[in-house]
């Protein structure tokens, strides 16, 4: 086993009480397979019990305990991979606060344990190097070299502080179905765009214009920044920042525009959600392309798209993972 497949991060998430199973629930639709729940309240009920087997705790204890945060714990690999699940995990627990009010998730603050977030976030890159997606697409990390023998499409990279590297299986399969379904002069609705990673694929493969959202104000200017550094200008390329699911300016901008391919690598939730919303901006026979589905909630997904009157015509998978490919038939 390499270094870097064996070294692991530690990462807390702040949260209220009411937040522990939510939140739990996010991590573990992540494909992340254990949380530590830590709630200073049970500190407290321990101190308070009369039945207990200690009658002296050192006081420092008392103190680190009395002070500590409620929150979760969980970990990812040190790697790009690692750093693309963390995204994942960020992107949910927004789009939860933000959908769900009723719950009170408290700050969600987010620390990674003995390093700094920031310094992570630039470490990681030391095991992100290019590589091919699909038959057409290698992804090229800007601060990477690459010698390019013509016959695939360069696409660079710096994700910043937001999903999309490629590295995640996620994101993989979501170009390998733009590189089959889509077609050269298509437009494109890249919904949770992250890094813009989709649907610059999308324009570079030959889509004639593309627009982006997403629900972090931050990836508006990581996507254009990427769209840069592939020749891809503003006049092709709109990127903006809100809730599609609960903006109503920002679901009536897109209402009626009529795309020939709709992109949404986010969450099943989330892909539920949308397939209410994607038939007001597709077109009749347009194609549907959504991942970020873990392999329990496949099912969901495909159902509710078929009740929204999507035709499934492909599904894939890795490592837990699932994209669907469907065409809109209103």
């Amino acid at each position: 086993m390499s270094e870097n497949e064996s070294n692991w991060i530690e990462i807390f998430i702040e949260t209220e009480r009411e937040g522990f199973e939510p939140v739990s629930g996010i991590i573990y639709q992540c494909g992340i397979n254990g949380v530590m729940i830590e709630d200073s309240e049970d500190f407290t009920e321990f101190l308070e019990n009369p039945a207990r087997d200690w009658d002296y705790i050192e006081d420092e204890l008392v103190e680190e305990k009395t002070k500590a945060k409620n929150g979760v714990t969980f970990f990812v690999r040190d790697n790009a991979n690692g750093i693309e699940t963390l995204n994942i995990v960020k992107e949910m627990l927004k789009s939860a606060k933000e959908n769900e009010p009723e719950i009170n998730f408290g700050s969600l603050e987010m620390t990674v344990k003995n390093i700094k977030e920031d310094d992570w976030a630039n470490n990681w890159k030391k095991y992100f190097k290019p590589f091919a997606i699909g038959d057409k697409i290698v992804i090229r990390p800007s601060w990477e070299e690459y010698e390019d023998d013509g016959t695939k499409k360069i696409l660079k990279i710096d994700p910043g502080h937001v999903f999309g590297t490629g590295t995640h299986e996620t994101t993989q399969l979501c170009i390998e179905f733009i590189e089959e379904y889509m077609k050269e002069g298509d437009n494109i609705l890249d919904i949770g765009c992250g890094s813009g990673i989709l649907s610059i694929a999308s324009l570079i493969l030959g889509a004639c214009h593309a627009d982006a959202v997403d629900i972090d104000p931050n990836a508006i200017d990581i996507a254009y920044t990427n769209a840069g550094m592939n020749d891809v200008g503003k006049d092709v390329y709109t990127v903006v920042s809100g809730n599609i699911l609960t903006d109503e300016n920002l679901d009536e901008a897109y209402s009626g525009k009529k795309y020939d391919v709709v992109e949404a690598n986010i969450v099943a939730d989330v892909i539920i959600a949308l397939t209410d919303k994607v038939p007001n901006y597709i077109k009749d026979g347009g194609i549907f392309i959504s991942s970020g589905i873990i392999a329990e909630r496949l099912d969901d997904v495909l159902s509710a798209l078929k009740s929204h009157s999507f035709e499934v015509l492909d599904i894939k998978r890795k490592k837990g993972w699932a994209a669907v490919a469907s065409r809109y038939n209103g």
